[in-house]
């Protein structure tokens, strides 16, 4: 299958610093991918040259094996900080966003008014978008990149602004987004990209340090180990004087590392019963997105 988007040893150079350095990832139609990585990764720089607004100082894209291809009619973005005229209405806005993008004028208020009522705003149309809040605005900024549906939706931190009911809005808005079109969008919420993921993108100073699939990055920095929750302190203090397990206690539970002691569930529990220990949780943890990111995306 041809990859929608291939990025080649993506580069960009300010000065003397590579900002993005050689840079090389593809995706597939139909997916989600995070590109995650902390302040000054290049996530921004990263999606701008692919959106054509920032020229690359080496490497190459290619879209569906055309690098030469007019981008707007197949590429929607949604910056981190989106910009609008305050004195327009929010129609006549999406109108000229769909027109910009190739819609045909006859049809461009017809599908402006399809979109603002998939992102919620049905009932704003004509409302001056001075007027409208945070919200609304993040989601009128949704539906300037999606009006003229676009094969591939670029998001720079599409919910790091808002508040956590507007956040799942839009968040479910992406997920339903995701079955017509591809999607690759930059976060530092860890949540986000456990929630909608088909690919994870690490970057650290400029460069891809790890990428896969949730599933395949988790098994290389699994982590396995068996956590346990005391009823209290006593009884913590109790089992680690039994235990014949190195362990790792914080308040009241203890954890095992699994592959260094090579322990199964199944012993841990037999501990506990003969002991009578009196626990509120016994599970299988492995490490979490957030201790990876720690782990591979923060020098």
């Amino acid at each position: 299958m041809t990859a929608l988007l291939q990025v080649n040893n993506l580069t960009k150079k300010y000065s003397t610093t590579n900002v993005v350095d050689a840079v090389s990832f593809e995706l597939e139609e139909h997916t989600a991918t995070a590109l995650i990585g902390p302040n000054g990764a290049g996530k921004t720089t990263t999606l701008s040259m692919l959106a054509g607004l920032v020229s690359p100082t080496g490497g190459s894209i290619q879209f569906q094996g055309s690098a030469k291809q007019d981008i707007r009619s197949i590429i929607g973005f949604l910056p981190q900080y989106p910009k609008f005229f305050p004195w327009l209405s929010a129609l006549e806005f999406i109108e000229m966003a769909a027109r910009l993008s190739g819609v045909e004028t006859r049809q461009a208020t017809m599908e402006a008014k399809k979109t603002m009522e998939f992102v919620g705003l049905g009932e704003a149309v004509n409302k001056k978008i001075g007027t409208f809040s945070g919200g609304m605005k993040q989601r009128l900024g949704l539906a300037q990149a999606i009006v003229h549906k676009p094969k591939l939706l670029l998001l720079d931190e599409p919910v790091s602004a808002l508040d956590p009911v507007g956040r799942r809005q839009v968040m479910d808005l992406l997920k339903e987004l995701q079955q017509k079109t591809t999607i690759l969008y930059s976060t530092h919420i860890l949540n986000d990209a456990e929630e909608m993921t088909d690919q994870l993108l690490f970057l650290r100073l400029g460069k891809l340090v790890e990428h896969g699939s949730l599933d395949d990055v988790r098994a290389r920095y699994a982590e396995p180990r068996i956590v346990i929750e005391f009823e209290g302190m006593q009884e913590l203090l109790r089992f680690m004087e039994v235990t014949k397990w190195q362990v790792t206690s914080k308040e009241l539970t203890v954890s095992i590392d699994v592959r260094s002691e090579e322990v199964e569930m199944s012993s841990v529990l037999s501990v506990l019963s003969a002991g009578d220990f009196l626990v509120r949780k016994v599970e299988w943890q492995t490490a979490s997105l957030e201790e990876i990111f720690m782990k591979v995306a923060v020098v």
